[in-house]
């Protein structure tokens, strides 16, 4: 006994731990698209981006090796040859073909802030794709809304119809004993079974219905979603917290590094410099005028650069920038234009569903005492089968109809809540 106990107990914890809020659902969808994995590619990316301008700080080595050969080379005057012949010395000139191997490095000590803005708008530019993503991602929950709620509807019509089987069943019985009695046709009861196997027909056409949608939901979340928790009646907001919010001010932020970059532009560039070579000829070019030897030959300085040709095109890529800006405040305008409006339809369809399902409770109650009456009727002959199966109908259809009203209320609230992110 104790055994049996808890495998029911097994069983019924399995079919607990199976059902799934639609907030799980949605959840379990995000962390299962295949955009997810995008966040840490953009961020490595971007910690990428900006690690390499970093290193624009670092010394900047650069080696270099050529040979030459000139139509012509500095020399000394005929005159001044044959006078220094005279005294003894061969002043051979330089020779035509040079060669030097050398190696050079600068180091930068102040650029105007051009690094630092460069790694603001690669950060900016990184937060833009995030924002993207997730604009992108949000999309999903959209998708599992529609899914989940077919899926709740779907429930509500299959318990509905086997309610309406049993109901059927029950009057079948009826009939059958009545039948035997001699105080009902045998094709009263064959009326009534009939339309119970139509009905359990229409019970398997939603079975499969089912089975398909939680298939289909099952692998868009990436879990097994085997029963859809019907939500609650929550009270919807308005502010506006959609990621097309955080999208548009990433693209504002990334317009204000971008014209910080315009002013450092503009600002002059100081860096250090060592140079060193070891080649024909040397500094010393008097001295390799008389020996054509190699040797080795070094410099060290200070460097100031200060490039003026950005006050050429400033004033048209701070008007760039100033557009740029406007289109982003126009595009939130539409985006806003267009969420607002479709909030106002959602009232709007939650504002009609209350209406309709305050009239259901009561035309339900209304066709469920026609039924009864119906069934009484036909127990003592007043009516046929045929008026018996049209109440019943009737009664089922209109619990029907307020499943669809109650569905379609919780789907246009939580459309809401999706269309305003709250």
């Amino acid at each position: 006994m104790r055994k049996q106990i808890l495998t029911i107990a097994l069983a019924i914890m399995s079919i607990v731990t199976q059902a799934q809020t639609l907030e799980e659902c949605q959840r379990a969808a995000e962390q299962n698209y295949p955009l997810i994995s995008q966040y840490s590619l953009i961020e490595k990316t971007t910690e990428l981006t900006v690690a390499n301008l970093q290193k624009g700080w670092l010394p900047q080595l650069s080696a270099t090796a050529q040979a030459t050969y000139q139509s012509d080379v500095v020399s000394w005057p005929d005159e001044m040859k044959n006078m220094m012949g005279s005294m003894g010395l061969d002043m051979k000139g330089l020779k035509k073909d040079q060669y030097r191997v050398g190696l050079d490095i600068s180091q930068m000590v102040y650029d105007g802030g051009a690094i630092s803005s460069q790694k603001a708008i690669a950060r900016e530019q990184g937060n833009i794709q995030m924002a993207q993503n997730e604009v992108s991602l949000y999309q999903v929950r959209k998708r599992v809304n529609e899914m989940y709620f077919a899926l709740l509807l779907l429930d509500e019509q299959i318990v509905l119809n086997r309610d309406l089987q049993e109901q059927l069943a029950g009057n079948e019985r009826k009939l059958e004993s009545m039948m035997k009695r001699g105080v009902a046709a045998e094709c009263d009861w064959q009326n009534v079974k009939a339309e119970r196997l139509k009905v359990m027909q229409q019970g398997t056409s939603l079975a499969s219905q089912k089975r398909m949608l939680q298939s289909m939901l099952s692998t868009f979340c990436g879990i097994e979603v085997e029963q859809a928790v019907k939500p609650a009646m929550i009270e919807t907001g308005v502010a506006n917290n959609r990621p097309e919010m955080r999208l548009f001010d990433s693209q504002l932020r990334l317009a204000d590094a971008q014209e910080k970059a315009l002013n450092s532009a503009l600002m002059p560039k100081l860096g250090v410099f060592a140079q060193g070579y070891y080649g024909y000829p040397g500094y010393n070019m008097f001295e390799d005028m008389k020996s054509h030897s190699w040797s080795l030959n070094g410099m060290v300085g200070v460097r100031l650069t200060w490039n003026i040709g950005a006050l050429y095109t400033r004033k048209n890529d701070k008007e760039k920038i100033a557009l740029q800006r406007r289109l982003i405040e126009s595009n939130r305008e539409v985006f806003l234009f267009n969420n607002n409006l479709e909030q106002l339809q959602q009232n709007e369809e939650m504002n009609r569903y209350r209406k309709l399902m305050a009239d259901d409770e009561e035309i339900i109650a209304l066709r469920k005492s026609v039924r009864k009456s119906a069934e009484s009727k036909l127990a003592h002959g007043i009516i046929d089968v045929n008026d018996l199966v049209r109440e019943i109908n009737q009664e089922n259809a209109a619990r029907v109809q307020h499943s669809v009203h109650e569905i379609e209320m919780l789907k246009q609230i939580y459309d809401n809540k999706f269309t305003t992110n709250n």
